[in-house]
């Protein structure tokens, strides 16, 4: 479980300054004249500060943090992040805790009390814009208790990279008419599949299996299950040319291909992918989802070189969906 590093950064706030300013002031005061009244405000203006970096430090003791990473992750859409900040301490409660993403200037979440062994889950939202390899920024833990003086902080050492998918985008009507009939079979008929289409009584024929016991009993009459025929084909996703000049038609058709393979693996269908240097072989599931979204949202056309390009294989008949990626 990170925890941030025993080395802390400190830094005045706006009350922190005057009260700094108001030390010195004192102090020189008491200097000049000798007045006793004058040392003993200065000694208690100096005794808040030093209590102020005890408390806090107190505060800032036996905080760890375990990060929430999701599943998936797809570009320009809101993704939901999470921090799990447990105060480890046996007895002392952790005050005005703050975490902040630096470089982006958002605080995530304040939390005014902790008690000791309590766990409090923190989440947040993040937008990446595009595609590929991301590193979680660092967070970092601030307290300005007790006395809201000075503001001291430390990193939190969150290693953590993601995978940004493709941004998800509405199939194009050009390519749900190309992939109607083909990829997309036609109406649903009654046949061997997973869906449920009917609930009717037995016929001669009928699979016993089929049978709905449940409803057989309540109606006292033989009734079975009728399914649905599958129609969704396999599919293999073909990407063409390299899209190194031509950014903008790159991502449009990686969004789309991403896309369609997700709505083909979440319908049952088996995908596969192939393009330059991408050679995904046919599969189902989830599984094979992460893998197919990994592949689209790392392909980069700076690393290619002539001896990478692979041809697309062998035709599946009627079932290839080309996504062309410019030059």
């Amino acid at each position: 479980m990170p925890r941030f590093s025993p080395s802390r950064t400190l830094r005045p706030t706006r009350e922190g300054w005057w009260c700094l300013l108001a030390a010195v002031g004192v102090g020189f005061a008491a200097v000049s004249t000798g007045n006793n009244l004058l040392y003993l405000l200065e000694a208690m203006l100096l005794g808040l500060v030093v209590v102020s970096g005890l408390l806090s430090e107190m505060s800032m003791r036996g905080i760890h943090l375990a990060l929430r990473v999701p599943d998936e992750v797809f570009a320009g859409r809101p993704a939901l992040f999470a921090v799990l900040v447990v105060n480890t301490k046996r007895r002392l409660p952790s005050y005005s805790i703050a975490l902040s993403a630096p470089g982006r200037g958002e605080i995530v979440r304040y939390v005014p009390r902790l008690r000791a062994r309590e766990e409090r889950l923190i989440a947040w939202e993040t937008t990446f814009p595009s595609r590929g390899h991301e590193r979680l920024p660092a967070l970092r833990v601030t307290t300005r208790f007790p006395f809201g003086l000075f503001a001291k902080s430390g990193p939190v050492a969150v290693d953590a990279e993601i995978v940004v998918y493709p941004a998800l985008r509405a199939l194009p009507a050009e390519l749900q008419r190309r992939t109607q009939g083909t990829v997309f079979g036609s109406p649903r008929r009654a046949g061997r599949g997973h869906g449920l289409r009917n609930l009717r009584e037995y016929r001669a024929g009928d699979d016993p299996r089929l049978i709905h016991w449940r409803l057989t009993a309540k109606r006292r009459a033989l009734i079975v299950r009728e399914l649905e025929e599958e129609t969704t084909l396999d599919a293999r996703l073909v990407l063409t040319g390299r899209g190194e000049h031509e950014a903008e038609q790159r991502e449009q058709a990686l969004s789309e291909a991403a896309g369609l393979a997700r709505a083909l693996l979440r319908a049952g269908a088996g995908v596969a992918l192939v393009g330059p240097a991408i050679d995904v072989p046919m599969g189902r599931g989830r599984e094979h989802e992460r893998r197919i979204l990994t592949a689209l949202a790392l392909y980069d056309p700076l690393v290619l070189v002539p001896t990478t390009l692979q041809s697309p294989g062998p035709r599946i008949e009627g079932r290839d969906v080309r996504f062309h990626l410019g030059w």
